[in-house]
């Protein structure tokens, strides 16, 4: 597409933290991205008030955790629950119930920030109307949209990406099958003010629904309200403050009408998930792929997620330095991990919101969490640390295919952290025996992957780092080979990072 009449390399429909990741890491790997916002300016709703575990370290391999105004600690908890079920995280290494009290539109504006420095061409005002034939077979996207002037225009790229909610209107302009199970309740989510609500951290479950509350700042409470029996909401009708206070005094008892609300919405426990998250020349990254109950705070971070998987594999396919068959390990990565998250928030749902029936498994759930390894899956679940995509060597050691653990390195310029070097979204050999046939053989992707020759500090307990030489890391921070030996090091560059230079 380059040196032709195109609007650009990619254009992402949506700025949602999705939509602008993915914009961050296009521009990172050079190449030309256009994103199109039907919103003006942003809503002010912030839906999501903190990140996951994993979430949080993507966005300290780029650097970006002192922009969230607390340094590079945020404020995390060691304490989480799986619905409902509390327990301590840290019994996995690094594990944490994520970061906590950043509203989605701070990370909104962050990543929006970001990826303006970079040169991510960002325009508010225009939506979307409609995707032009070829993206399947051709060599190009067009797509017709509205100007913020009422103007229609087409714009033209290499590919497009869809990461515009749950309602994705490239994921039907596009014909992608997005089966699942439709919604069965309504509930409700509103910041309100004037209320003087006790917390309710964790939800408190009461016969007629489910209730939780936590305060956000003087005067100002988000509250969760899950009545039984209320159908599923029409995306399209607007909720009001009296509605929700109604179902708040409903299951509570409480009278609350006398305060009000910054902002009120509705959502479902409707679950789906596309069958492909690629059609051609057209993908769909985070809640346009797949739509969930909010359990857990992890649909902004799986998205998020999605688009540091996907943005450095498409910018080096745009270069022309990878072939099309890395595109297609978007799907065959991220598909089995919207598939988990949607199997354990449905998991969730039933012990949340379940009525008397579910008592008997949220007992059993107060008992299962008291086991260390029971404890060690579900947190590396709801925190996505566990994640590890098959990569297809089953002889590989068990690091491959897993996020690279946070690990102090120490070089001749001096001790530097992993997320650090994989500030520039470029791959990352860690040469950990001063091995310079190692070195010889990754000269030939110097600039896609930055060489270090380090040694790794000590840790207490079993360290995967062990008895490596070598470690290849991808952009995405997931071990992409590791060995003993130089063996395998070349194919291995060959399959992430395209042909030698």
């Amino acid at each position: 597409m380059r040196g032709t009449a195109a609007d650009a390399d990619v254009i992402v429909v949506g700025a949602g933290p999705t939509g602008l990741m993915l914009a961050g890491e296009l521009r990172l790997g050079g190449v030309r991205v256009v994103v199109i916002e039907k919103l003006a300016a942003p809503t002010g709703q912030s839906r999501g008030l903190g990140f996951t575990a994993r979430a949080m370290e993507v966005f300290d391999e780029r650097g970006l955790l002192p922009r969230f105004g607390q340094g590079e600690t945020l404020t995390t908890s060691p304490v989480g629950h799986f619905g409902g079920a509390q327990f301590d995280f840290t019994v996995l290494r690094d594990a944490h119930f994520g970061a906590r009290g950043i509203p989605q539109g701070q990370t909104e504006a962050v990543l929006e920030g970001w990826a303006g420095e970079l040169g991510a061409d960002i325009r508010r005002g225009w939506e979307f109307l409609s995707l032009g034939d070829g993206f399947l077979d051709g060599d190009a996207v067009e797509i017709t949209v509205r100007t913020p002037e009422g103007t229609e225009q087409q714009l033209r790229a290499a590919y497009l990406v869809g990461c515009d909610g749950g309602a994705s209107r490239i994921r039907r302009a596009a014909g992608f099958d997005f089966p699942g199970t439709d919604a069965t309740r309504g509930m409700y989510l509103a910041d309100v003010t004037g209320c003087e609500l006790r917390p309710r951290f964790l939800g408190e479950r009461l016969p007629n629904g489910m209730v939780m509350a936590a305060p956000l700042a003087e005067g100002v409470d988000r509250i969760i309200v899950c009545p039984d029996g209320v159908p599923a909401h029409d995306r399209e009708r607007t909720v009001t403050f009296e509605e929700v206070a109604a179902a708040w005094e409903h299951i509570t008892g409480e009278d609350i009408s006398h305060g009000g609300a910054d902002w009120v919405s509705s959502f479902t426990d409707a679950t789906r998930q596309a069958a492909e998250y690629r059609h051609g020349r057209v993908f769909l990254v985070g809640d346009a792929a797949h739509i969930h109950l909010p359990a857990g705070g992890q649909g902004l971070s799986t998205g998020v997620q999605d688009a540091a998987n996907l943005g450095w594999k498409l910018a080096a396919v745009v270069r022309g330095e990878a072939p099309q068959e890395l595109l297609d390990t978007y799907h065959a990565e991220r598909h089995p991990v919207g598939r988990r998250l949607l199997a354990n928030t449905r998991a969730q749902g039933v012990v949340f919101l379940g009525g008397a029936e579910s008592d008997p498994l949220r007992e059993l759930f107060g008992e299962l969490v008291q086991y260390d390894e029971v404890k060690r899956h579900l947190a590396g679940s709801v925190s996505h640390l566990d994640v590890r995509y098959d990569l297809g060597d089953e002889q590989a050691p068990a690091l491959v295919g897993r996020r690279m653990p946070r690990r102090v390195l120490v070089g001749a310029d001096g001790e530097h952290k992993v997320a650090q070097l994989l500030h520039p979204a470029r791959g990352v050999l860690l040469d950990l025996a001063d091995d310079a046939a190692t070195r010889r053989t990754a000269a030939g992707w110097l600039g896609r992957v930055d060489v270090h020759t380090v040694s790794a500090k000590p840790i207490e307990g079993p360290d995967p780092l062990a008895d490596l030489s070598a470690v290849l890391i991808r952009p995405d921070g997931y071990v992409a080979w590791a060995g003993d030996s130089r063996e395998g090091l070349a194919a291995a560059l060959e399959r992430w990072f395209g042909a030698a230079a």
